[in-house]
């Protein structure tokens, strides 16, 4: 046996072992719906929906229109609105609506003071207002079935306290957009054994979205909340490594059937976006993210281009083993595409999308060890 078929065997091998774990760890991630929302029926709590908005006039009325026409049978609500001093009408279509229901209030947003990143900044005045048990994040580009709330409140009750997050369903309508967004649910169903994020206190093993993020008014106070963590790029994960540190649950859940957003209108956009949290993600360990991508390029453009090279040179080791691994890895991106909601068909352009996260992690390590920066809504971010 040839060296080349032994590398070719050990790489098949771990598309193999990768199949499998997506599979069984796709079966950890419990479901919104299955925490009977029943037990909120004698309670009175106060939910405070808080939602910053910079520049969000194309998503902001439809987001307040999908919060409002929540079931709120066994909770009140309050819903405020942080104006992170945009340049467009966001502020003036929020206060039209607050006019017409009571439950709306808008909020005029001050300039980050220095050290805090934008949107953390928007999020802490956002909770100096609210008067709920409970805090639900929103982004402005998310919208909600008319359970969405209610049941997420369920799970947070059977926590008990914590905080309670989960990946939208994600709309793409452009190419890059189809391409990679959908790559941010195959990171967790391929890496991270979800059950421990409930099970283990420890910070890592942990993942949240802050687009929808339910926190007790406790586990916020106890872990410092945005506070505690105003310098942090990617303050989602860093507000739910906070929570654990501080002894309080976590818990990530599949809400794709009640929650979806949109979050990059184009290409650029998502180019942007990933390339603002990937390095920073990694906590700027380069070993960690050069790490992998090195992995993603042999586990996953290897093999359809040994496929490649096999047709056209007829080497027939080439051939079975590519095919064999090509298809091991669109498995992986299928069983991550299904839980998250996406067409079937995504899984065959698998290779194309690893080939768009590889660069953008280059771009946003060049990024990051440069000293550049990111630009995002109009700030820049070092």
């Amino acid at each position: 046996m040839s060296a080349s078929e032994i590398l070719w065997i050990i790489l098949t091998t771990a598309l193999g072992v990768q199949l499998i774990f997506a599979l069984w760890n796709a079966t950890c991630l419990p479901g919104i719906r299955s925490f009977p929302a029943d037990r909120l029926l004698h309670q009175d709590k106060l939910v405070s929906v808080l939602i910053p908005a910079r520049n969000e006039r194309l998503h902001i009325e439809g987001c307040l229109e999908s919060v409002l026409a929540s079931n709120t049978t066994g909770y009140r609500m309050e819903v405020l609105v942080l104006n992170d001093r945009s340049e467009d009408e966001t502020a003036a279509l929020v206060q039209e609506i607050a006019n017409r229901d009571a439950r709306v209030l808008l909020l005029d947003g001050a300039e980050p003071p220095a050290g805090w990143m934008g949107k953390s900044y928007a999020c802490h005045q956002l909770v100096q207002e609210a008067k709920g048990e409970w805090f639900m994040f929103v982004d402005a580009d998310v919208r909600l079935e008319p359970e969405a709330i209610r049941q997420t409140v369920a799970a947070g009750c059977e926590l008990g306290r914590g905080l309670v997050t989960g990946f939208p369903y994600q709309v793409a309508k452009t190419w890059m957009e189809k391409l990679v967004v959908p790559m941010m649910v195959f990171t967790i169903i391929s890496h991270l054994p979800i059950f421990m994020i409930r099970r283990s206190s420890s910070p890592l093993f942990v993942a949240a979205t802050g687009a929808f993020l339910l926190i007790h008014r406790s586990s916020y106070e106890a872990s410092g909340g945005h506070a505690a963590i105003q310098g942090d790029l990617v303050d989602d994960m860093s507000l739910a490594k906070a929570v654990k540190r501080a002894g309080h649950p976590v818990m990530l859940a599949d809400v794709h059937e009640l929650v979806s957003t949109r979050m990059y209108q184009n290409g650029t956009e998502v180019w942007n976006g990933y390339k603002k949290n990937m390095y920073e993600g990694t906590g700027r360990r380069d070993v960690l993210l050069l790490g992998t991508l090195v992995m993603y390029t042999l586990m996953y453009l290897v093999p359809p281009l040994g496929l490649l090279f096999g047709l056209l040179s007829g080497s027939s080791a080439a051939i079975i083993y590519g095919l064999i691994g090509t298809l091991l890895g669109m498995g992986v991106k299928r069983v991550a595409d299904q839980t998250g909601g996406q067409p079937w068909w995504l899984a065959c352009l698998q290779s194309v999308s690893m080939a768009c996260v590889i660069g953008i992690g280059m771009a946003s390590w060049r990024a990051g060890r440069s000293g550049k920066g990111y630009v995002w809504k109009g700030r820049r971010y070092s």
